[in-house]
């Protein structure tokens, strides 16, 4: 059994990590005996020419995909590529966004042939050996697939309560210098459950309530693992790590005794917030923390469910910033019975904490509960273009607020950044800019690139070079790679030449020489 699996796109300004879900759906694909691929949209552009070339190579039985509710038109539209180049390829599609819209999701799209849904590992591992025996599905809990004209639910599967045989994410078959050259954290989870009820969350849902923590063994061996694909930043994703103070010393305790040499950033609740924990968090390597906060009126603290005080805010923030950590908090826009009043007192408590923090818009996904109870809510929901959740604008209003003054909340915030970097960029050009702000102004600079080259495929554009140009030298190969970047990109020279002769210092490009010439690809 030959398995694809599809990363869709999604935008890189957004900062995706390596994409864990993918790796450890193929992980899991792998453990059932099936020879696996990733198709990595992520890091690269799609086309369906580029598709039908990788499954005319691989010519996999199966393709499968990912998505979140905001790329899920993108990885839809993938499998039907699929379909209209060969019927005949089986295609799945798994993740929170399908998982609580199994049955619309395959009345409207005939492409989809199966979604697995919820925890998927021990699904797939009783699905792959049947996989091209339709009449075998229904006996298979968790999965929903169209029979003639019905749509089939098999049932709920129970969550998989000893986690540590679930099979460790496939990162290798990522393209792994390309994820390197962007240079964003990898992901790591420690565990699975969340006992809170958030309400605009899907997370409890899709994890379950009850916590199933990892051995902290197998944590580190991972650790270990990601380091030796060259990575040297790693954020630990799942909300409940800092809850648990004996686990937490040994995952840091072993993060010094093996020696490993990276940098990392955790996500914590403000209620869990502990100055011993954080401590022995800095001094293993880790130097921020993320709190998701939401609100600054405690009303609708309660509203949502969030679990939390203002003031366990404070103390945290004064705690992560004790420990030598930089102190990050996120608020929400457009939470149910948002007012102008409400916003600003968001924005004055936001002020008053001294952390690094942000704004982002409600999404209300499939799954959460503001969603599913909207009737309670002093919210409406104003579309559902799934293409919209991406939390960067908004998409629903309240009794009081409509979604223009919601985005101009969230405008009147980002001027004022665009304020402070259009001072930066002025310094720059006058040539008073500190160090730090260069690197600041410049690393800008040199992540847009890394979008353009990666986003647009520009080494596999721009990499073929005749011998007549090159005459065997690496120099003059390099040489030419940077000119024709900066022409197909049309950015700073000096920018090009640091970034490409980066890349290929270490390792992330390769050139390969023969008698016609050279050509520079990614090296994995």
């Amino acid at each position: 059994m030959r398995v694809a699996i599809v990363a869709p796109p999604y935008p890189l300004e957004e900062m995706p990590s390596p994409p864990l879900g993918v790796t450890y759906v193929a992980a899991a694909f792998l453990a059932a005996g099936a020879d696996v691929q990733i198709f990595d949209y992520i890091v690269s552009g799609y086309s369906k020419e580029k598709l039908a070339r990788q499954l005319d190579l691989f010519k996999p039985d199966v393709v499968g995909s990912t998505s979140v509710t905001m790329n899920f038109f993108d990885a839809q539209t993938i499998l039907r590529d699929v379909k209209n180049h060969n019927p005949e390829i089986i295609t799945i599609m798994g993740g929170p966004h399908v998982s609580f819209t199994a049955t619309d999701t395959l009345k409207q799209s005939p492409e989809i042939d199966l979604i697995v849904t919820g925890e998927g590992e021990d699904t797939i591992a009783e699905l792959t050996p049947v996989l091209n025996q339709r009449n075998q599905w229904h006996g298979i809990l968790g999965i929903a697939y169209r029979e003639s004209e019905q749509i089939i639910v098999t049932g709920r599967r129970d969550f998989i309560t000893n986690v540590d045989r679930i099979p460790s994410p496939a990162r290798h078959l990522l393209p792994i210098s390309r994820y390197r050259a962007l240079g964003f954290p990898v992901s790591l989870i420690t565990g699975r459950g969340c006992p809170y009820s958030c309400i605009f969350c899907v997370g409890r849902k899709m994890v379950g309530s009850k916590v199933r923590k990892r051995n902290p063994k197998l944590v580190l061996d991972e650790i270990e693992q990601i380091i030796s694909y060259g990575f040297d930043r790693i954020n630990i994703a799942d909300d409940l790590f800092t809850t648990d103070k004996d686990r937490v010393r040994e995952i840091c305790a072993g993060i010094r005794e093996r020696s490993l040499n990276f940098k990392w950033s955790a996500f914590s609740r403000v209620d869990t917030a502990s100055q011993e924990v954080f401590d022995l968090m800095a001094g293993a390597g880790c130097d921020s923390i993320s709190f998701g906060v939401e609100t600054g009126n405690p009303e609708m603290l309660k509203r949502i469910r969030k679990g939390i005080k203002l003031e366990q805010v404070y103390e945290a923030v004064k705690m992560c910033k004790q420990a030598g950590m930089i102190a990050h908090a996120s608020f929400m826009v457009g939470l149910p019975g948002e007012t102008m009043e409400t916003l600003a007192e968001t924005d004055r408590f936001a002020r008053s904490t001294k952390a690094v923090y942000g704004y982002h818009f409600l999404a209300p996904f499939p799954g959460t509960t503001v969603r599913e109870k909207i009737s309670e809510y002093d919210l409406e929901i104003l579309t559902d273009d799934w293409s919209r959740y991406d939390a960067n604008a908004a998409i629903v209003k309240t009794s009081s607020l409509d979604p223009q003054q919601m985005d101009d909340f969230g405008t009147r915030y980002f001027e004022e950044m665009e304020v402070d970097w259009n001072k930066i960029m002025k310094r720059y050009y006058e040539g008073k800019v500190s160090p730090e702000d260069r690197m600041q102004v410049e690393g800008q600079w040199r992540m847009k690139l890394t979008y353009q080259i990666l986003q647009n495929d520009i080494i596999e554009q721009c990499g073929r070079m005749e011998n007549s140009l090159v005459k065997g030298s690496k120099e003059k190969a390099l040489q030419e790679l940077c000119d024709r970047v900066q022409n197909c990109t049309n950015s700073d020279a000096g920018i090009v030449d640091n970034t490409i002769r980066d890349f290929a210092g270490r390792g992330y490009l390769k050139a390969d020489f023969s008698d016609d010439g050279c050509v520079w690809s990614w090296s994995g």
